[in-house]
């Protein structure tokens, strides 16, 4: 164990339990009670997901994806999570349609080639509300398109993660039905959904399109019970620039050269998720299309290169 890796480890477990206690009661409180604190604890252990796969909290992969094998979330195979993820670190390419798998931006030339009612949906989707709303589902419909491309084309670690992440769902749903008496499908849409949606509230600004790599990352200062939830990565632009530090150490980091950080992200700040929500809630933040490569899309094209 690292040293002072021991909040995380308390955190893990305390995430199991709560979610065993939860889901194990629905039998006997309320579904409006408990599927909205499961929800939280989805959340939670997709943020914990994160802080594993970035090296926390043993030296020893093996055991760091241990404690997280179980995805109570439902929806992302852990391994497929760290491996996009990984890829997604490369802060040089942060956005970019093509390179950067987490990135929220198209192409123009995919753009221009969508059916209008594709475009609407998307558009609604760069708004907060519609990404809580459809959000998850636009990003699953993605993500299991690709995902089923690279099976069918044969590639064994894809399927090596979808083998172990259906491992690992066949103790939760056995949970689920056995002991909370839950039907399946509402822990995926009253407990799992929701969680996902939450998460997005993170993901929504994390990032934007800006010719300054560092500037591509956003700050959202004040948000105790967020910060928790999030595990401090509402903070980005530090987790961005130190990715190895632990969860708890990122506020001291920022703290600490403060008025740095948000020099270094260009103003890129939001003094909360509130303050975020009152700009962007019916608002579509940015363009669905990447707004730096427009302006060199017919030299690409023209050049043969490969257009991002």
């Amino acid at each position: 164990m690292k040293f002072g890796e021991w909040p995380t480890v308390a955190l893990i477990a305390f995430t199991g339990f709560s979610w065993m206690l939860l889901v194990g009661s629905y039998s006997e409180l309320e579904a409006w009670m408990v599927c909205p604190l499961a929800a939280i604890i989805v959340t939670l252990q997709s943020s914990l997901q994160h802080e594993v796969l970035h090296g926390h909290p043993t030296r020893n992969p093996a055991v760091n994806e241990a404690l997280v094998y179980c995805s109570l979330g439902l929806f992302i195979p852990y391994r497929r999570f760290k491996s996009l993820h990984l890829r997604h670190h490369n802060n040089d390419r942060l956005t970019d349609p093509y390179d950067d798998p987490e990135s929220f931006y198209l192409a123009w030339r995919e753009w221009d080639r969508l059916p209008s009612v594709i475009k609407t949906i998307l558009k609604l989707n760069n708004t907060l509300l519609g990404r809580l709303t459809i959000g998850p589902a636009v990003s699953l419909i993605g993500f299991y398109g690709s995902e089923i491309r690279m099976l069918r084309a044969g590639d064994k670690v894809v399927l090596r993660a979808w083998l172990h992440h259906l491992a690992g769902l066949v103790p939760i749903v056995l949970f689920v039905v056995l002991v909370g008496g839950m039907p399946v499908w509402l822990y995926a849409l009253a407990i799992a959904y929701p969680g996902m949606s939450l998460l997005m509230l993170r993901t929504y600004a994390e990032h934007r399109a800006h010719e300054n790599a560092e500037a591509r990352s956003v700050i959202v200062e004040f948000c105790p019970i967020f910060s928790l939830l999030f595990l401090n990565n509402n903070l980005h632009v530090v987790h961005h620039a130190h990715p190895r530090a632990p969860w708890y150490q990122l506020p001291k980091i920022y703290r600490n050269a403060r008025a740095d950080w948000q020099r270094r992200n260009e103003g890129y700040v939001f003094a909360s998720y509130v303050e975020l929500a009152k700009h962007y809630l019916f608002k579509v933040k940015e363009p669905v299309a990447h707004p730096l490569r427009h302006r060199t899309l017919s030299k690409k094209l023209t050049s043969g290169e490969r257009v991002s």
